[in-house]
């Protein structure tokens, strides 16, 4: 069973890094596009600039989870490299329990009033030519929380699953865990 939830997690986390390549892409040709209009053509467009900020804050806030999930994130690599599979697992869970839910659970309810405060306000850009309607990407702050909650869920299936499947003491020899996998 938790077999099947690692391979529903698994597939969850490939289909966010392709929405998080797309939102990559458009970025990377959103930036292009201003840096030409401005260079080349002397004219520069607000909410362009704008917007790629707002494809980076996408990038940046479902990149967390992403890279929780591909492991990708930062850790102290000194002690963590020495430990059996088994510890890396059981450390994996309680980071996962300590850290990663308790600070995601805080931003997730803690930012719903500054939503709505944009929301109720009104909020737009206060450059002319800036975009409208920023609590849409302020929402997202807290909906990339709650992704992350769910997420970490998912990462510590996984380590459970590898927790289970490792023999005490054993190391694999390049260092990573996909050979268990």
């Amino acid at each position: 069973m938790l077999e099947k939830i690692d391979m529903f997690y698994n597939k969850i986390t490939k289909y966010l890094g392709y929405v998080l390549f797309i939102v990559m892409i458009t970025m990377t040709l959103n930036v292009f596009y201003d840096v030409v209009m401005r260079y080349v053509f002397n004219r520069g467009s607000i909410a362009m600039q704008e917007l790629e900020w707002h494809q980076f804050s996408v990038l940046i806030l479902l990149g967390m989870s992403y890279s929780l999930m591909k492991e990708a994130h930062v850790r102290v690599d000194v002690l963590y490299d020495k430990w059996s599979i088994r510890t890396k697992a059981l450390v994996n869970m309680m980071g996962s329990i300590v850290f990663v839910l308790p600070i995601a659970l805080l931003v997730a309810f803690n930012s719903v009033d500054f939503v709505m405060a944009s929301y109720t306000s009104h909020e737009i850009s206060m450059d002319p030519g800036g975009l409208t309607h920023r609590w849409i990407i302020k929402a997202l702050i807290p909906a990339s929380f709650w992704i992350l909650i769910f997420f970490d869920f998912g990462y510590f299936i996984k380590n459970l699953n590898i927790y289970k499947k490792a023999k005490e003491g054993e190391k694999s020899e390049s260092g990573d865990r996909e050979w268990l996998e």
